[in-house]
């Protein structure tokens, strides 16, 4: 009895963190397939993956099959002598031919995918990512709008030593943990729109990496790399740093927050507002604090509009 709802308290246990995962649209502990994304890149590549995965299998069922049933049947006690010849036309036409065919399958979508992963064309905005030990750095190129995002304060504090904090205990609003996987300030992006990506580095290599969209960059300082990516799914996408660049190396996650091209649109009014009145205050401090909120918001309703 006991037993029975050790196993009953853990089934449910997976099933609410599949579905908090889910809900969340990240990978959960336990998956034991790859994410199918929620862009069309990462759409093909869980396809291809899987074409592949089914190509394998086949290939290993029928070579350990006949591995199998040749022992068992041809096995010394049964009798069986060995066959005395070196080579067989046949059978070397035919183990050339088959393995040919399956990689020429398995190449042609491959490769057409690889050529639409680079192709940045049509692209309807373009955003640079820029890595710094150990935080992101984002601009939306020709909107004026940039600002560096780091790891959320809250596991900044838990990370350190000693602190004494639960790891455990730091989650987002819907009670998920986000140890380690939160920002300050996620990526804005509107769905539905083919955005180009410019990657780079200031310091060391980095490496930009939502699992979600089925790719990933290297920002290498001095190089500008390039990619793209359309979300088709509005949500909260979490990423890491996947290169080795430095002693604070997982501690500087990608947060991209997917949302409707008209809430984009405001979003973007109100961080164009925000910093026009920020520099105003710099250079006039005895603006009031009034007028620029009012003018944020006048921003936001005249982008809601058009």
């Amino acid at each position: 009895m006991k037993a029975a709802r050790s196993i009953r308290t853990t089934g449910l246990t997976l099933v609410g963190a599949l579905a908090a995962g889910m809900a969340q649209a990240n990978p959960v502990p336990w998956q034991l397939n790859m994410p199918p994304g929620v862009t069309d890149t990462a759409r093909e590549i869980y396809d291809l993956h899987n074409l592949v995965m089914y190509i394998c299998t086949v290939i290993g069922v029928l070579v350990f099959g006949a591995m199998i049933w040749s022992i068992i049947h041809h096995r010394k006690s049964r009798g069986a002598v060995a066959a005395q010849f070196t080579h067989n036309t046949k059978a070397e036409i035919i183990w050339t031919v088959i393995p040919i065919l399956i990689l020429i399958v398995m190449a042609v979508p491959a490769t057409k995918t690889l050529f639409k992963m680079y192709d940045t064309s049509d692209s309807e905005m373009t955003v640079k990512v820029n890595g710094i030990q150990w935080m992101w750095r984002y601009e939306y190129v020709g909107e004026g709008v940039q600002f560096l995002s780091r790891l959320d304060r809250s596991s900044d504090r838990t990370r350190t030593l000693d602190s004494g904090l639960d790891p455990g205990k730091v989650v987002d609003a819907n009670g998920n943990n986000v140890y380690l996987l939160n920002v300050d300030h996620p990526l804005v992006l509107p769905v539905d729109t083919k955005i180009r990506f410019l990657v780079t580095g200031d310091d060391v290599i980095h490496s930009w990496w939502v699992p979600e969209f089925g790719w990933k960059q290297d920002a290498e300082p001095g190089i500008v790399s390039e990619n793209w990516t359309r979300i088709n799914k509005p949500g909260i996408y979490r990423g890491q740093c996947t290169e080795l660049c430095g002693r604070d190396h997982g501690f500087m996650p990608i947060v991209v927050k997917a949302v409707p091209k008209a809430e984009f649109k405001i979003w973007l009014a109100q961080q164009k507002a925000a910093d026009a009145a920020a520099n105003t205050a710099q250079t006039a401090p005895a603006t009031p604090a009034g007028t620029a909120v009012a003018q944020a918001t006048a921003a936001a309703a005249q982008a809601l509009a058009h």
